[in-house]
């Protein structure tokens, strides 16, 4: 086994959010390099959905699990440039910081209270954030509630979360009560091009309502 799913492992592996955090913090330095070696796809691919459905100008946009902000140049470039970051990790965050791309990024744990008022951003996004040992199907109250009426929810799951994470639900209940409405969703596509061929995930696109 690589160093690089060495690293991706421990990551999967984690039992609680501080050892996620903990594990995310060994692995910032290397983390773009490693990913890149196992041809992770999922933060250039989430802007072809954004740039599909979130218009220029709209407003702010958040990126919920930046990471080390791969997603933020190739928004930038496509012409969103009041980009917001969120992440668990402030070793990941200075990372991202150090790309240009974001005009905020904040430190803050998906499934708790985010520190933005209601109705704050145009949009959200969100990729590789949703898989086996992260972010919880709850995340998305948060983060309905600060997207704007309208805006839009643009995000992965990994597929065998669907059912077993609660996702399905979650989205079930949302589109009940009329919180938003689903616009998109995609067949499952592999999250690394180059390893990990088991690993994939569906995108989704629901509209705020």
């Amino acid at each position: 086994m690589s160093h690089e799913e060495k690293a991706l492992d421990r990551v999967y592996a984690a039992k609680s959010p501080r050892e996620l955090e903990r594990a995310y913090a060994d692995w910032a330095a290397d983390y773009d390099r490693d990913t890149i070696a196992l041809g992770y796809s999922l933060p250039f691919v989430i802007a072809g959905w954004v740039a599909r459905h979130v218009p220029h100008g709209d407003g702010p946009l958040l990126d919920a699990g930046c990471g080390t902000g791969l997603s933020g140049p190739f928004l930038k470039a496509l012409g969103y440039d009041d980009l917001v970051g969120l992440d668990y990790s402030r070793e990941m965050l200075d990372l991202a910081g150090q790309r240009n791309a974001y005009r905020e990024l904040r430190q803050a744990e998906l499934g708790t209270t985010l520190p933005w008022p209601d109705d704050h951003f145009a949009a959200f996004l969100s990729s590789g954030v949703f898989t086996a040992g992260h972010a919880p199907a709850s995340s998305f109250d948060e983060l309905v509630r600060i997207t704007r009426p309208g805006g839009h929810a643009i995000f992965t799951v990994r597929d065998l979360l669907l059912e077993d994470g609660g996702f399905s639900d979650v989205f079930r209940r949302l589109e009940d009560a009329g919180r938003w409405r689903r616009v998109e969703e995609s067949e499952p596509f592999r999250a690394f091009v180059l390893a990990e061929p088991e690993v994939k995930v569906k995108a989704f696109v629901f509209e705020i309502g």
